[in-house]
């Protein structure tokens, strides 16, 4: 996929999701409670929780709500939150990956295949997309927080620590790991106390598709209603997003 793609659809991403406050902390409250219910309330013992109030704290989360999601997972409250991925096509052949948290399976399941099917796409059988999309660890900086100047330089300190491809969206540095590498960037990214206001794991395309603007438009419906969903973490799909889909929308 080609490089301006690849960062067009992660700016998209940023800017929805800067957009959408609200869901973004529904998110990080699920994220948070399953941490703790998982691996207990301990930042020091549990990674995994560690990683979940950084990415809280990153989207300004209030202290006392990250504070109640911890004792919600720790108490047990979080028992019936499971994950759950869906696979399906948009009009086009666009192919979208769903992620979501739900404490109701058949309701996500009735809402997730309403969305396509009321927005011109079909819900597929789970497996059918593996291949159109690779695991990455996409890590979100702030730029200030860095104190060199040069990029390339910041490129040759994480080489060896998995560095795939390294950005600059307005504000932030953006970079890429592989699915393997995403630990050991977070380990260095720690010891050097740089700010990281948002890490995870997100499935990129392998490759993109082209579609006209009223075409493009149409996917973004559908993406736009599936990302609405209170259930639903995160959308993925190959669209191609371009300049004049960017403006339009």
């Amino acid at each position: 996929m080609a490089g301006h793609s690849k960062w067009a659809n992660i700016k998209h991403r940023k800017a929805a999701q800067d957009k959408k406050r609200a869901k973004v902390f529904t998110r990080a409250i699920k994220e948070i409670t399953i941490a703790a219910r998982d691996g207990g309330g301990e930042l020091d013992t549990n990674p995994s929780l560690r990683l979940a109030v950084q990415n809280a704290k990153g989207a300004n989360m209030p202290k006392d709500t990250i504070e109640r999601a911890i004792k919600k997972g720790v108490g047990g409250e979080g028992a019936n939150l499971v994950e759950i991925t869906f696979e399906g096509y948009a009009s086009n052949g666009i192919a979208v990956f769903v992620e979501a948290t739900t404490d109701n399976n058949n309701r996500t399941v009735a809402s997730v295949r309403s969305i396509f099917n009321k927005y011109g796409g079909n819900l597929g059988t789970n497996g059918s997309l593996g291949f159109l999309f690779e695991r990455k660890g996409i890590f979100t900086l702030k730029k200030e927080s860095i104190e060199v100047e040069d990029l390339e330089e910041v490129e040759m300190e994480l080489i060896d620590y998995g560095l795939e491809e390294l950005t600059e969206v307005d504000q932030d540095i953006i970079i890429q790991t592989s699915f393997d590498e995403y630990g050991k960037m977070q380990a260095i990214l720690d010891e050097k106390k740089w700010v990281v206001n948002n890490s995870e794991l997100q499935r990129v395309p392998v490759d993109t598709t082209t579609l006209d603007l009223e075409s493009a438009q149409k996917v973004m419906k559908l993406i736009d209603k599936m990302e609405e969903d209170d259930d639903v973490n995160a959308v993925y799909h190959n669209l191609e997003i371009t300049e004049e889909l960017i403006n339009s929308i």
